[in-house]
């Protein structure tokens, strides 16, 4: 599937993003560190790379700088549970995003997890993504509650390992379902007029007649061929008749 480059103009800086690269995961890794106290290590990031190549983004200037990423995944665990039922529907994963302070307040983040969301249900079929946030993180909380339309469901205790809590969020992805590229509508076919009719007739009977006139062609040859042979035993007749006449004549 081909993902479309988008492209982000400000009055001093033009912006792309598009799908991440494995050449883009130490520069991804770079940008987690200057970002976000959350790190992993680089075979983390080649994991997702490798698994869900199409679902984590870049946004780079306009000399190829990376100055930001999403990095995402399916959730793969998607059996039933009885206290969350809808667990069990594809459903996928921010694993982490981050913009560089300088970058920020572009619209990137925005654009970043959009891009993300729509490889989801594009690939995926996923109905919601879900991501976790420290409560304390004010800013992105105002990102994924006003801008992205995420909504809480659950409060985790002590989900990051200095002890913070964390809020489960979720999105639903629906909208994304709606802007899938519609399919090309079948042409219609006009009505056939009279004259159409007319030509269809003619047509046929031309057939017809071209037919008919092989049957009779064939008719024709099958005479001839009967005439031939019929001239041949004809022939051989006439040849038995003169030796037999020669014959008599030795004899008398």
């Amino acid at each position: 599937m081909l993902f479309l480059v988008s492209r982000i103009s400000t009055k001093s800086t033009k912006m792309n993003i598009r799908n991440g690269t494995p050449e883009d995961l130490m520069n991804m890794q770079h940008c987690n560190l200057l970002c976000l106290p959350e790190n992993y290590q680089m075979k983390y990031y080649f994991y997702h790379g490798l698994s869900w190549p199409q679902l984590s983004y870049v946004a780079e200037d306009e000399n190829g700088k990376i100055v930001g990423y999403v990095l995402a995944k399916i959730d793969e665990d998607q059996r039933p549970r009885e206290e969350d039922p809808e667990d069990s529907v594809p459903h996928g994963h921010i694993t982490s995003l981050a913009v560089k302070r300088s970058y920020r307040r572009l619209g990137l983040a925005k654009k970043l997890m959009d891009q993300a969301s729509r490889a989801m249900v594009e690939c995926f079929d996923a109905q919601y993504v879900s991501l976790h946030v420290r409560k304390s993180n004010r800013a992105a909380l105002h990102l994924y509650t006003e801008t992205l339309k995420f909504q809480i469901s659950e409060i985790e205790p002590k989900y990051y390992a200095d002890g913070e809590d964390a809020y489960a969020m979720r999105r639903n992805l629906a909208d994304f379902k709606y802007q899938k590229t519609p399919k090309k509508p079948a042409i219609e076919q006009s009505p056939k007029t009279d004259s159409d009719k007319t030509n269809t007739r003619t047509e046929c009977d031309k057939t017809s007649m071209k037919a008919d006139g092989d049957k009779t062609s064939a008719k024709g040859d099958a005479v001839k061929t009967i005439t031939k042979e019929e001239s041949d035993k004809n022939d051989a007749a006439a040849v038995d008749a003169i030796a037999q006449n020669l014959e008599k004549s030795s004899v008398s």
